[in-house]
């Protein structure tokens, strides 16, 4: 059980490791300049272009480098969003009674039961098309999700019996947060937002093909794919390239999300102990 942990564990980090030093590297190097059509219209791998040029004659290289880039701020900073909010309210949520419960709850409900890439959509074409609105529409639709499994896992928390001990010595409710809710709920929680982070990556290349995502000149892996689609018989790298990435990083962070699972989960642990 434990090699099977740590292996699904190193894989998933292998993967998206190869997308983040792609993404570190273009922050100091880049072979091209992004809007750099100098290289001819639709050229194979060769002549100074490792996999080749697209439509517009830009390095398709230097294209998935800075793909990489946006991929990660939009993962993270979606991640940032929906946890902040998500916790806060699953918080307020998990202390709250009475009618203020059921209506925080049902409100969680609605907000789930919507489609997170509908729900961003409408975000996005209420502002503008930009990465910043991207990540503020995933962020605030996936932190419904957020927020229900923390007001679970804190009322879970919250009926043990050292929590009672703690009120009757007299301690108060921000250091029983601080010291005993947070600790606990933070193992569950963790793998949960690794995996949102792979649903924020999804959605934030769904939006850019639609047109909804970062604009150009940013080469978001949504737009690549949908600049690329038109003339893949011709120059199937175009399509291949950013969709190999895509895969390998949400599958990565998938396995990293399954390793934390095995490996932060005290049931899982104690099941190793008793083999």
């Amino acid at each position: 059980m434990k090699r099977r942990s740590s292996l699904t564990l190193w894989t998933g980090a292998v993967f998206a490791g190869l997308v983040v030093l792609l993404a570190l590297v273009s922050l100091f190097w880049l072979p091209y300049d992004s809007d750099d059509t100098s290289g001819g219209r639709l050229t194979g791998p060769g002549g100074g272009h490792l996999l080749g040029t697209d439509k517009l004659g830009r390095d398709l290289f230097t294209q998935l480098m800075t793909g990489s880039r946006i991929a990660l701020q939009a993962g993270l900073g979606s991640v940032a969003v929906a946890a902040l909010l998500g916790v806060t309210l699953g918080l307020l949520a998990a202390f709250a009674q009475g009618w203020f419960d059921d209506t925080l709850s049902a409100l969680l409900d609605i907000l789930i039961a919507f489609p997170t890439l509908l729900l961003a959509m409408l975000i996005v074409a209420a502002r503008s098309a930009t990465l910043g609105s991207a990540i503020l529409a995933i962020g605030l639709a996936q932190s419904a999700v957020v927020a229900r499994l923390t007001r679970i896992l804190v009322k879970r928390v919250l009926a043990q019996d050292y929590i009672t001990a703690s009120r009757t010595s007299g301690t108060t409710w921000p250091r029983i947060v601080a010291g005993h809710v947070l600790p606990n709920m933070w193992p569950t929680l963790a793998v949960n937002l690794a995996l949102q982070f792979g649903l924020a990556v999804l959605a934030e290349a769904g939006l850019s093909y639609l047109g909804l995502g970062a604009p150009p000149p940013n080469a978001s892996w949504g737009r690549m794919l949908q600049e690329a689609q038109a003339t893949f018989t011709t120059a199937p790298a175009g399509a291949l390239a950013p969709g190999v990435l895509l895969v390998l990083l949400v599958i990565g962070v998938n396995l990293v999300a399954d390793g934390l699972r095995d490996v932060l989960d005290p049931t899982a642990r104690k099941d190793r102990a008793a083999a």
